[in-house]
């Protein structure tokens, strides 16, 4: 992705050394592009509870790129010991999206057969840096089967604009680079398709607001940013034409797990008869689990994210202030699971099917 016309990935190895990883702290966006070092595994544990780091497919690369740190600290004597740790310690940032443990568990893989902890060091910086880059190409192929879609439904529009709504941020600083949701429309926009995009302000954390409006700006691509819930009323007017989410995880039914509030969104597309897709790369997918509602755990963050709001004042200082009465409680689920009937379609970087197992599986036949 471009920011200010240079390319940046969300997670990087730093220089010629490569002992050091970089991330760009989403914290301080959309108000300032700051660059944080990675030195330890800790840190980067820290980096996804805190949200430095954040969405399905960088914090995957980012545990991927924590093992590595990882194997760079643990002594020869307890190397394996201290790595099945640290694994541990990363699963544990955030438990419901599916990328995180799937990237330890692959580190872990990676690294068992390691000759020698030099060799694990090595290796442990290969896979990481694979992990990266086909999280990128996944985000692409992503675009490229979405782009499809989009161009279906503009033909159904000529010459007219095609409204998409999407909800939270499922974009390049989601990912390592591109995006998931995001992707199709980027691809749609350089194809010379003209979009526009409907932003949710995606409340507690506001990653719509803060996050996908600065991508989109960046970008070029038309943008206005809507409350909530404003979402309903457009659909109910025609203007939306697309709800397009990612997902942080999906079962093999096609239950998806999205940011607090996109079942809502599929509630109204699904009364409105208007497409509802999930985009996702494949390491999102829970092959081993059936039922969304029921199993996927739901993280319950801080509720001070529910009763606090943080911005820039008109004098250009960042504060935060506190929306409700000091004596009144919060909570604040991170997740609601989409079930797979208001699901209009799957795209990953496979193809694009329904949401349902049978469906799923023949994009992914060895999970039969």
């Amino acid at each position: 992705m471009m920011v200010d016309q240079q390319h940046y990935r969300t997670i990087w190895l730093k220089g010629d050394d490569a002992r050091v990883v970089q991330v760009i702290d989403q914290t301080r966006l959309p108000h300032a592009f700051e660059i944080l070092d990675l030195h330890t595994v800790a840190e980067a544990c820290l980096a996804i509870r805190h949200m430095t780091v954040r969405g399905a497919g960088l914090i995957g690369a980012c545990a991927a790129f924590g093992m590595y740190l990882a194997a760079l600290e643990a002594p020869d004597a307890h190397f394996v010991a201290f790595l099945e740790q640290a694994g541990v310690q990363l699963q544990a940032t955030r438990p419901t999206a599916a990328n995180l443990a799937w990237a330890v568990q692959r580190m872990l893989r990676a690294l068992a057969t390691a000759a020698s902890p030099q060799a694990a060091r090595l290796r442990a910086r290969q896979e990481a840096q694979a992990i990266a880059d086909e999280d990128v190409d996944h985000c692409r192929r992503i675009g490229v089967h979405g782009l499809a879609l989009i161009e279906g439904l503009a033909r159904s529009k000529p010459g007219q604009t095609l409204n998409i709504l999407t909800h939270c941020n499922a974009g390049w600083l989601a990912f390592v680079d591109i995006g998931s949701a995001t992707a199709p429309i980027y691809a749609a926009h350089d194809a010379g398709i003209p979009v526009h995009v409907w932003v949710d302000e995606t409340r507690p954390r506001n990653q719509g607001a803060s996050l996908t409006a600065w991508e989109l700006d960046q970008h070029g691509v038309p943008h206005t940013l809507i409350a909530d819930n404003a979402g309903g009323h457009l659909m109910q007017h025609g203007l939306v034409d697309l709800v397009i989410t990612g997902a942080d995880r999906v079962t093999r039914n096609g239950d998806a797990a999205n940011k607090i509030g996109t079942y809502l969104k599929a509630l109204a597309a699904h009364d409105n008869r208007v497409p509802m897709v999930v985009a996702l790369p494949s390491s999102t997918f829970d092959f081993a689990m059936r039922d969304g509602v029921t199993n996927i755990p739901i993280e319950e963050r801080d509720a001070e994210e529910v009763r606090w709001m943080g911005g820039r004042t008109e004098s250009g200082v960042l504060e935060s202030v506190r929306i409700c009465p000091q004596s009144t409680p919060a909570r604040n689920w991170g997740f609601d699971v989409t079930p797979a009937r208001l699901i209009s379609k799957l795209v990953c970087e496979r193809g694009m099917c329904d949401a349902n197992e049978a469906a799923i599986l023949t994009l992914f036949p060895e999970q039969a």
